[in-house]
């Protein structure tokens, strides 16, 4: 008979429920009913070790966690800045988020710990400030210039300038294949901090609102404001509906990405069709939408100007749409003919931040960290850190 785990029953209700997980799937997990799930989380029966283990990996918890006399402390949950109406928070998102609080926390206390230097731009400003000057003073101290990006990839420009300047950068469309991140849900969340501060960005979807909201996101850290956002590309409807620190922060991104003497230059020729907006806002690296509500802001366009624009916008961007699930079926089919996909391992470099994946094996290097706690902090086995580390340098 395969011996009982003699957990504390609370605690592994606590951990289901944080994980935001159904009494439903979180039997199927340990292929048993939901009422002997039930039992177990009353202390009517054990599970046995296995069963609990398997329990501790789904709702990712430390093991040892359930044999605990009652509910530890928890991280507390992230401020949540998204619009009134967005969908409630699920697993995946609340995995991400709690992935990314335990790399901050540990990385935040080891520099607070060795005495390093504060970032002196982390709440440089607050929401009385102008968005103009907190722009302007991220891309000074980034050293970008929107106009002049040095490659077709300026998301990449950014996170290379934010990581250069100690800002952690994860970005990922999963937890992992099966568990993926809805945009709809979650699009990016800032954690502001002197030492370490974190930035997620939801890479499923085009690298132009990733890159709206990566900005988005350092605006946060520019005010010390963390929180959850979604929905953040600028809108003009519905204004009330969005907290007033994300309607600031909608318009920080926009003033650094799209600067308005930047936009005054390409005079007003270039709104009398939608191909010419899509050209010009695309080396920008921004979406036409984000580009015309600039445009509108800043008086450019007249309203009915935009909403023309806008209307060929969106005709255009649905036939952009059945392009990429053209191609994108087309991968699939070429991968099922050639397996292989993406590197997993660059994969994991970008949900790590390659400045978080590079500073824990300077650490480890140095001996101030050890091997398993390196293997928990990058979620990669000891003996495949060399798959992982390749990555960086590519």
């Amino acid at each position: 008979m395969a011996d009982k785990a003699f957990i504390t029953p609370n605690i592994l209700k606590w951990a289901r429920e944080s994980a935001k997980m159904s009494e439903e799937i979180a039997a199927s997990k340990v292929a048993i009913s939901t009422e002997k799930l039930l039992e177990w989380e009353a202390g009517a029966t054990q599970p046995t070790i296995r069963q609990a283990q398997i329990l501790a990996k789904a709702y990712k918890r430390p093991f040892a966690l359930f044999f605990l006399p009652e509910v530890p402390r928890d991280f507390q949950p992230l401020q949540d800045f998204r619009k009134s109406g967005s969908k409630e928070l699920t697993t995946s998102s609340i995995f991400i988020i709690r992935e990314i609080q335990q790399k901050q926390a540990w990385i935040s206390d080891f520099y607070s710990e060795n005495n390093e230097e504060k970032l002196p731009f982390v709440g440089r400003f607050n929401i009385n400030d102008s968005p103009q000057i907190v722009a302007k003073d991220i891309l000074t101290t980034l050293k970008i210039n929107p106009t002049t990006y040095k490659t077709e990839n300026p998301i990449r420009e950014w996170i290379t300038a934010a990581e250069s300047n100690g800002i952690f950068v994860s970005r990922t469309r999963s937890i992992h294949p099966k568990m993926k991140l809805d945009s709809d849900e979650l699009q990016g969340f800032a954690i502001a901090d002197l030492y370490a501060p974190f930035v997620f960005v939801n890479s499923d979807d085009w690298n132009a609102p990733q890159l709206f909201t990566l900005v988005h996101e350092l605006a946060h850290i520019w005010i010390s404001e963390t929180g959850i956002s979604n929905g953040i590309e600028p809108e003009i409807k519905n204004r009330d509906r969005f907290n007033p620190v994300e309607l600031f922060c909608n318009e920080v991104a926009a003033n650094a990405l799209i600067p308005s003497d930047v936009i005054a230059k390409f005079g007003h020729s270039i709104f009398s069709n939608s191909q010419d907006v899509f050209r010009v806002a695309k080396n920008l690296g921004v979406s036409s939408f984000a580009f015309l509500i600039r445009a509108l802001n800043l008086n450019l366009i007249s309203l009915p100007e935009y909403q023309r624009l806008k209307k060929q916008a969106d005709t255009e961007y649905q036939y952009f749409l059945i392009k990429e699930a053209q191609k994108k079926a087309a991968q699939k089919l070429k991968q099922k003919e050639n397996p292989g996909g993406p590197n997993p391992y660059l994969l994991r470099l970008n949900k790590n931040s390659r400045l978080f994946t590079q500073t824990v094996f300077d650490l480890l290097r140095s001996g101030f960290v050890q091997p398993t706690q390196a293997s928990f902090l990058l979620g990669t086995p000891v003996n495949n850190f060399y798959k992982l580390e390749a990555q960086i340098y590519r």
